[in-house]
């Protein structure tokens, strides 16, 4: 499989040259195409959070753990003393990061029902409501997070396909088939029910209508034909 700094090369770089695209086309303001970018990176990472050595988990429970300690903190700082809030901050930590991230391990396995496309659209849907329902974003912002969302980690689960042949034989590695699942049947009750949410998901989401036929306005993508060439290079050919 593709390792930390493919899969994050790979991601960065496909989600910021589509980002420049839509960015260009005048789809996303400028914190919009920063999130597009950020996003379509995280997403890159996110399939990976079922290996229990790797980087985005452990980095991933680290920033949960921060944070969860820090909310504790804010939430109790007026009634209890110093030591006490940094007991709890210790404790708060400790416990997200030893105990939780623990059971979440033992939960998942390598390559399981996370490690699939419906776990990946489960995610990019969700963030595409979050934004629009919670954030108050635009339709079309909310969309496109969630869209980069997702294709980052198709980024990833294409990537870890592509590394399971082996060029050299021309035959495949024992990995191959394992990262862009759609079904397994010895994990057909989590299926079950990653199939039912991502269909609850799909009757919740925002007009999905409205967000085509914006990206099908031929307007916004003439944009892209001015000033894609420098100059130079534009009078030469014209």
């Amino acid at each position: 499989m593709a390792n930390f700094n493919t899969h994050l090369n790979g991601a960065f770089a496909v989600s910021g040259t589509l980002s420049l695209v839509v960015y260009k086309a005048g789809l996303v303001n400028d914190p919009g195409f920063l999130m597009c970018v950020a996003l379509g990176t995280v997403g890159g990472l996110l399939p990976d959070l079922d290996s229990d050595h790797s980087t985005p988990i452990k980095l991933g429970f680290n920033i949960a753990a921060l944070v969860f300690a820090f909310g504790l903190v804010m939430h109790w700082r007026n009634e209890l003393s110093l030591i006490a809030l940094m007991a709890l901050w210790l404790a708060g930590y400790g416990f997200m990061r030893y105990v939780v991230f623990r059971l979440f391990t033992r939960m998942t396995v390598h390559r399981g029902v996370i490690h699939s496309v419906p776990y990946m659209a489960i995610l990019g849907l969700g963030l595409t409501c979050i934004s629009y329902y919670g954030w108050h974003n635009t339709l079309t912002a909310s969309w496109l997070y969630g869209l980069f969302l997702f294709g980052g980690a198709m980024v990833h689960l294409t990537l870890d396909e592509m590394y399971s042949v082996n060029l050299s034989g021309m035959t495949l590695k024992r990995s191959a088939g394992t990262a862009m699942k759609f079904y397994q049947h010895k994990d057909k009750g989590w299926y079950l029910l990653l199939y039912t949410l991502l269909a609850l998901l799909i009757y919740a989401a925002p007009p999905f209508t409205a967000f085509w036929e914006q990206l099908r306005d031929p307007a916004p993508w003439a944009q892209l034909k001015v000033g894609v060439l420098p100059a130079f290079i534009e009078d030469i050919l014209y």
